[in-house]
């Protein structure tokens, strides 16, 4: 079996641009700490895809055990978490491992091996002509249809917040259809706005606690998860 990812040749980034907001996400073949996987595995429900730096690095043991400890909060909002790094998969269950004995947190979402790099360049997470990972903190929340729906970048001195990551799945999913959208803080239960009108018509009836720009109304719609 080969220890290479597998990179459709029509994937990966965009002509020589960077993968943006809206670009389907490349596809990929590779080993992970849960046996063979692709990406198109996950199509059916909500991804939450993310890359670290190393192996073995206290960050990244860090954003590993917290998001660990969330797995079944995302797992509520119907969103699977996958990780990866240019770590071999010996080195990621060695990594593991190591984290279930010594602070008995037992880590349930795959990592991806990418020695090779082929993935994190697919998704513009290295430069073309770098020569290691030392800047690699990205994720990608990845809607069911397989389109990139946001993109976070870290440095690899900052680890990323975990709440926040739950915060912004809940709220691309409350907003998914643009009936409503969600304001600077948002979680489940806080006011949502909606969009701005775009006819004179829909200007006159624009009402609420605020005015045509901005209008935050109760959330009367879909409840924390669903």
């Amino acid at each position: 079996m080969s220890t290479e990812a597998s990179i459709p040749a029509n994937h990966g980034a965009i002509g020589t641009r960077p993968l943006r907001i809206g670009d389907v996400a490349p596809d990929f073949q590779a080993r992970t700490t849960k046996g063979e996987m692709r990406l198109s595995d996950f199509r059916g429900r909500w991804l939450l895809f993310f890359s670290h730096p190393a192996d073995f690095t206290p960050v990244c043991t860090s954003e590993f055990m917290a998001l660990a400890r969330a797995a079944d909060r995302f797992e509520k909002l119907d969103c699977a978490l996958l990780g990866l790094s240019v770590d071999s998969l010996y080195a990621h269950l060695a990594w593991l491992e190591t984290i279930q004995e010594r602070f008995g947190v037992e880590i349930p979402f795959p990592l991806v091996e990418d020695p090779s790099m082929a993935v994190c360049r697919a998704y513009g997470m290295l430069d073309l002509t770098a020569q290691n990972s030392a800047t690699v903190r990205a994720t990608y929340v990845i809607d069911p249809e397989g389109v990139i729906r946001a993109l976070v970048w870290y440095p690899m001195s900052v680890g990323r917040s975990v709440e926040e990551l739950l915060r912004l799945v809940e709220a691309l999913r409350r907003s998914e259809g643009n009936a409503v959208m969600t304001p600077e803080g948002w979680t489940p239960g806080c006011d949502v706005v909606r969009p701005v009108p775009t006819t004179q018509a829909a200007l006159r009836k624009a009402g609420g606690a605020g005015c045509w720009f901005y209008n935050p109304v109760p959330d009367t719609g879909r409840k924390r998860g669903q």
